[in-house]
């Protein structure tokens, strides 16, 4: 039972990076989801509404970030030359996030074919994770919609595409940590794991959108799937969402850093009293 991916995804809902190994702290792994695309008030743009954000990649290079399509490529310096501070919306979060210049924003903006601008999270923003789930009061999160880290199982999926007509990959998800060697959705019963010498807190199921029906190399939807069949038999609570993954966060005792790499052992710490 091992750590068999860590993903990153750089500017919320671009095309994600996998990694060997990474450090985080306690809004999630190393540059995941510190940059964001905002509309012209200043909402967050992601692959619900504009699924041609999936044929965006993004890599790491040296202190920038470059971002590309099969055609283009975009230097983004990790430091925006501008020292504008605006407040952006992250669902019912308002954050505090550095702009860019036109020269960035125009370039995803033809992209996109909608006005829109790159912003970078300041590093004393503070955006707390949902109180009724955070195990301590100094959990925060990124970017990402409300939790700094989301697991998947490799089994789970195994067991989602055994039911479909056509299997689909893992990144449909977009997980940071996958893990390998249990059962099929063994996830859902657990409360407290530990990777490596890292612990980490499960502390909600990831309710799952349309943005799992987007091809996250194309951008195309070709179907309802696997929301469809996902709807079948991953409704926990009655309520009409459908669940895939769970969202963590770590454990604050370990201190502010930490560090993981693929290959690391998977142990299951305490399990919930009963399961979801």
């Amino acid at each position: 039972m091992f750590l068999s991916q860590i993903n990153i995804y750089p500017i919320k809902s671009l095309r994600g990076i996998s990694l060997e190994e990474s450090e985080f702290d306690c809004r999630g792994l190393k540059f995941d989801r510190r940059w964001m695309l905002v509309d012209e008030r200043n909402g967050f743009l992601t692959q619900r509404r504009y699924p041609k954000m999936a044929t965006i990649g993004v890599i790491i290079e040296h202190d920038s970030l470059i971002a590309f399509t099969k055609d283009e490529t975009l230097r983004i310096p990790f430091e925006p030359e501008s020292k504008k501070v605006i407040s952006v919306k992250v669902w019912e979060s308002e954050v505090s996030a550095q702009v860019y210049g036109d020269t960035i924003n125009d370039w995803f903006s033809s992209i996109l074919r909608v006005k829109c601008k790159l912003v970078k999270m300041l590093d004393e923003s503070v955006r707390k994770v949902n109180p009724k789930y955070a195990v301590s009061p100094h959990d925060e999160v990124s970017f990402a919609d409300g939790y700094p880290f989301l697991l998947t199982n490799e089994a789970s999926l195994a067991d989602l595409n055994s039911r479909l007509e056509e299997p689909i990959p893992m990144n449909r998800f977009r997980p940071n940590l996958v893990v390998s060697g249990f059962e099929p959705f063994a996830e859902d019963s657990w409360k407290k794991i530990k990777i490596g010498e890292q612990i980490f807190h499960v502390v909600k199921p990831c309710s799952r959108c349309v943005i799992t029906t987007t091809d996250q190399e194309t951008g195309e939807r070709k179907s309802k799937e696997p929301l469809k069949t996902l709807a079948k038999f991953r409704s926990l609570f009655g309520d009409g969402e459908v669940f895939f993954g769970q969202n963590l966060v770590a454990d604050r005792s370990a201190g502010e850093k930490g560090f993981l790499r693929v290959g690391d052992s998977v142990e299951v710490l305490e399990f919930k009293s009963t399961k979801t």
